[in-house]
């Protein structure tokens, strides 16, 4: 069963950007997560994105911002199979730096964002200056093909002014960095180093008491602090990763429902159909026959 985490050398390698292509990229990029943000920018056709189990279509000029630790997968969702062409950029966050030592660092305000309806993760073109960002992430991708003398420096200062204009957009939706903490708890860093232990063992049988243990904390604290940083207890994430592996499956596989709930850790197929369709809103079978080509 092959893992939904995608490695990154963020350490070493903390920015890199370059273009996506349909016809020399294997699409559908299946599901998958990482450490590091990503950006994708719509050059031309259209995409189908799935994002922590919600659905968007993108189009030309449409920006989409992946949140670090978000499950998501892309497509090509041109009818015809036509081009589509993309601007990528992936960075690790906690990289970009701002001057203000009163604000929280950036990294710590799109972790709250995240959780917070009004900061959403696609951005129509008719929402911002889709020209001026077109620019932006041209040059992002210039500075990372030629390596010039301190690309490095360019690279961090074009993402910062990305980044703020996301932020902006997500203010003037209603959106407030005034109450954001900005220290990481020692717990907090351990709960995060979980959610690898649970892709890799999620086709396991897994229980919250069980991984509390593993990080060396009660079941209350555990269960407590992973609602915070995540939105939904350690429960609901478990099934959300098991939900997305069997995504996976119909998609690139014609395994049957039986095989498919043992291999992502269900407890029986009814059990897989019953937590499939509460969190996608339709059957397995309906979602393979809604996805098939």
């Amino acid at each position: 069963m092959p893992k939904l985490f995608e490695y990154g050398d963020i350490l070493n390698h903390p920015y890199y950007a370059f273009y996506c292509l349909s016809d020399r990229e294997p699409f559908p990029i299946r599901p998958h997560w990482h450490y590091y943000a990503e950006i994708m920018y719509v050059l031309e056709g259209s995409a189908d994105i799935i994002i922590d189990g919600k659905e968007y279509i993108a189009h030309e000029n449409d920006l989409i911002l992946f949140h670090p630790e978000a499950v998501h997968s892309v497509d090509n969702a041109n009818p015809t199979g036509a081009l589509l062409k993309c601007s990528v950029v992936q960075f690790d966050i906690s990289r970009l730096v701002i001057s203000n030592s009163y604000s929280p660092k950036l990294r710590t305000i799109f972790r709250a964002a995240r959780n917070d309806e009004r900061c959403v993760s696609v951005f129509p073109a008719d929402t911002y200056e889709h020209e001026r960002i077109r620019g932006i992430l041209y040059r992002l991708i210039w500075e990372m093909e030629h390596m010039g003398y301190g690309y490095d420096l360019m690279m961090h200062s074009h993402l910062c002014i990305l980044m703020l204009d996301i932020l902006r957009y997500w203010q003037k939706a209603g959106f407030s960095t005034d109450n954001i903490t900005e220290a990481e708890t020692e717990d907090e860093q351990t709960i995060r180093s979980v959610t690898e232990y649970i892709d890799a063992h999620s086709s396991e049988s897994l229980t919250v008491a069980h991984l509390a243990e593993l990080c060396g904390m009660s079941y209350s604290n555990f269960a407590k602090q992973f609602k915070i940083l995540y939105g939904q207890s350690c429960h609901e994430y478990i099934e959300h990763i098991r939900v997305c592996k069997a995504e996976d499956l119909l998609l690139f596989t014609n395994h049957d429902l039986n095989y498919i709930s043992q291999e992502t850790g269900f407890s029986d197929c009814s059990h897989m159909i019953k937590t499939f369709r509460r969190l996608n809103g339709i059957t397995p079978k309906q979602f393979r026959m809604k996805h098939s080509k």
